[in-house]
This record gives C-alpha cells, sequence and structure tokens, in this order.
C-alpha cells in the first residue's frame, strides 16, 4: 500500500490525538503539526476520499480501519525509533525530531533489529504523547 509521507504523518497526529484527547479535530491537528487551517482541510478531504477517515457533520475525524492501521504502524515504529534514540542517551525533544524524520523510511528488517534490540536490552517503549514535543 503507497500513501505519501504527509499523510502517514496526519493519520499518526490523528492518533496521538485521539489517544491524548477522546476525539479528532481538524484545528487540532493544524495547532500540533504546524500547519495552516487550510492544509489540514486539503489533506482530510484527500484522506477521506482515499478511505483513511470519515468525519462527521459536526467536524470530528474518525480512522477507518484501513487509516487506523497505518497510523498504529507509523506510530510504532516512531515509538520504537524515539525509544532506542534515548537509550543512547539523546534527549527527548532530539529523539522525538529525529524519529519523525526517519519512521517513514526504515525496512522492516531495520524496525525488526530495533524491536529486537530493545527486547533484549530490557529497553521500555516509550509512549511518546508529550503535547510539548508536537
Amino acid at each position: 500500500m503507497n500513501i505519501y509521507e504527509s499523510a502517514e504523518d496526519y493519520l499518526e497526529m490523528m492518533l496521538m490525538l485521539r489517544e491524548e484527547k477522546g476525539y479528532i479535530r481538524s484545528i487540532d491537528i493544524a495547532k500540533r503539526l504546524g500547519v495552516t487551517k487550510p492544509s489540514v482541510s486539503y489533506a482530510v478531504k484527500n484522506l477521506r476520499l482515499d478511505g483513511y477517515i470519515t468525519m462527521e457533520k459536526g467536524g470530528e475525524i474518525h480512522l477507518t480501519e484501513k487509516g487506523e492501521q497505518i497510523a498504529e504502524r507509523v506510530f510504532y515504529k516512531h515509538k520504537l525509533i524515539c525509544s532506542l534514540l534515548k537509550s543512547m542517551g539523546i534527549s527527548d525533544e532530539t529523539a522525538h525530531n529525529d524519529a519523525c524524520r526517519v519512521e517513514h523510511d526504515l525496512s522492516n528488517e531495520s524496525i525488526s533489529a530495533i524491536e529486537e534490540y530493545l527486547r533484549k536490552n530490557n529497553i521500555e517503549i516509550c509512549d511518546c504523547l508529550d503535547p510539548e514535543l508536537y
């Protein structure tokens, strides 16, 4: 399944907002991603047309099963990478920023190796839901 990196970022942020707040709104996405409301509207429209999200009349956004799977996969990669970097002494902010940059590009082999390394070394996977980092 091919999906653009920016779409993955939006889906990941939607999942994070839902986990944190219990709901997803466009205004919150814009604030967290540092983008304009029109940019979010454009992305939301495309994600809806592609079947990744649904939207209620009141504006609340919901991930579809397809959108949820992608969001969870990207967020899990982010947490693994962030946990690895933090275990090496990298600051929370830098680990988060670097994880955001590489989460889309690492192979499944590399992700599996990071997973195994964290497990073998009893390194806890961080939850990465700190709103201050976004």
